[in-house]
């Protein structure tokens, strides 16, 4: 893992020039463009709002703003995965230059959709707003949850992508995965309004985007502090994973060039 932090920041100018790149390319040709980065989430949003609301008849307060707090990492992980599962498949002309560095590929994904939550923020703290939901001083603990995910993000992306390599259908079944990983997650729902003990146990202690939901609700929704021990938990839990991921990724590296 050391070995791969190390050369992430040796080639840290091709990866921001990459992310750059990507974050302009991403929606080149559109009419709206740049908007784009706020109107996906904002429909998302919308259509979830509706369903519960209108049609399902959720009784959170405010609902539209707590389901816009989780949504938008939410959107950060899935679509991290997503692309990342491919990231180096589908790059045959950078991975067949000599020396060039396979980890940059999957980080860019995952940075890049750093970038467009981050962006996002404004729009949730602007529908906060339109709630009387105004942010308070307990935000001090965003970036320490926004890193381990980060961590978190990062561990699952590159393993996905060192298998994805040689396993093409992985790609196909992350998108199934990741809605089901979606339902189990407390975004839409508030975690205690699972009634079964035992369902709820295993939502909270077994799915580790859980404890990044319930922070991030509990920084801009309840306006308090997260529960350290789970965060806490979850972050050896990123870095071992992560150290995991690395020998991985490592190993199947010489294959890459010749699997693609």
């Amino acid at each position: 893992m050391i070995r791969l932090v190390r050369e992430l920041y040796q080639y840290r100018g091709l990866l921001l020039s990459l992310v750059q790149r990507e974050l302009k390319a991403r929606y080149r040709g559109s009419f709206l463009g740049f908007l784009w980065t706020f109107l996906n989430p904002t429909l998302h949003m919308l259509v979830y709002a509706l369903l519960f609301t209108v049609v399902m008849r959720a009784s959170t307060p405010n609902y539209s703003y707590f389901m816009f707090v989780g949504l938008l990492p939410w959107i950060w992980f899935s679509s991290s995965l997503g692309a990342g599962a491919s990231a180096i498949s589908d790059r045959r002309d950078l991975m067949t230059k000599v020396r060039f560095p396979a980890q940059v590929l999957p980080t860019t994904v995952v940075l890049t959709n750093l970038s467009n939550y981050l962006l996002s923020l404004p729009l949730m703290v602007g529908l906060g707003l339109f709630h009387g939901q105004v942010p308070t001083w307990h935000v001090i603990a965003f970036p320490v949850v926004v890193l381990i995910q980060l961590i978190f993000t990062l561990a699952m992306t590159y393993i996905l992508a060192a298998i994805n390599v040689t396993f093409r259908d992985l790609q196909h079944i992350v998108g199934n995965i990741l809605t089901m990983w979606f339902f189990t997650t407390p975004v839409l729902y508030q975690a205690s309004t699972i009634l079964d003990e035992r369902v709820r146990t295993a939502v909270l202690v077994v799915n580790p985007m859980s404890s990044l939901m319930l922070s991030y609700q509990a920084i801009f929704y309840e306006h308090r502090l997260p529960d350290p021990l789970p965060l806490a938990a979850l972050a050896l839990f990123s870095l071992a994973l992560l150290w995991g991921a690395s020998i991985l990724f490592e190993s199947r590296r010489e294959e890459f060039a010749e699997s693609i």
